[in-house]
């Protein structure tokens, strides 16, 4: 059964002017603007990070909007399960894995077919660089389900909160055409997997893999180094 949203408000007391949401109390009449608050500043904040100037600047802000999301999701006591990072059933686990594997085949057999080569960058990405970006993965799906879901899913409902989620971690990704229309699908992959089973974990790993399935099977003409906002255009 998928989780709802509901499944993590606090209840107010009867006739209580406020409602502690796990530690952050908030008037119940501000908490929906609240949300809404924490979705575009983090969401901002992430933008300033990927379209500065500068590699100075945009570290910069990598470092600002890790922090500002991080205090928001530590402001709200929020239980493990809710942030998904409860160890996963092996039912859930074992589904994604499955269904990824056969994800990756697929994409595998479709360059191969249209007469492209494996690996299509045969020095990038090479083993330093892959286990960074496993690493890096599993803190996307941090960011896009442990802060971005879970307050999608307060303000939409759980099954509007896949949509959402995923086309935010989409425009994250432009302009990169590749790693846009691969992230947008995979976000509602991810995004559904996350409301049905609930654990960041296989999802990172997945992540990690499809990611890096990409890179090998892609060209670098298209691809830029897996850049994305001005770090593309600028390759």
């Amino acid at each position: 059964m998928a989780v709802e949203s509901k499944t993590f408000a606090s209840k107010a007391a009867t006739g209580a002017p406020r409602m502690w949401f796990r530690g952050l109390a908030v008037p119940q009449a501000y908490r929906r603007h609240f949300v809404w608050g924490q979705l575009a500043v983090g969401f901002l904040f992430l933008e300033f990070a990927m379209w500065m100037p500068t590699l100075a600047a945009r570290n910069r802000w990598v470092t600002i909007a890790a922090v500002t999301i991080l205090i928001f999701v530590v402001a709200d006591r929020p239980s493990l399960e809710r942030l998904g990072m409860r160890l996963p059933k092996t039912l859930g686990a074992s589904l994604i894995l499955a269904i990824s594997f056969g994800i990756g085949v697929g994409m595998v057999l479709v360059v191969r077919w249209a007469g492209g080569e494996i690996p299509a960058n045969p020095t990038w990405p090479n083993l330093h660089v892959a286990w960074q970006y496993l690493v890096w993965a599993l803190l996307q799906e941090f960011l896009l389900q442990s802060f971005f879901f879970t307050r999608c899913e307060e303000l939409f409902g759980s099954p509007g909160a896949v949509w959402v989620a995923a086309t935010l971690f989409a425009a994250v990704h432009l302009p990169s055409p590749i790693l846009t229309t691969f992230t947008l699908v995979g976000g509602l992959f991810f995004c559904e997997m996350f409301r049905r089973y609930r654990s960041i974990y296989p999802l990172g790993i997945v992540h990690g893999l499809l990611g890096l399935t990409i890179s090998l099977s892609m060209p670098d003409s298209l691809l830029h180094h897996m850049r994305v906002g001005i770090g593309y255009l600028q390759y």
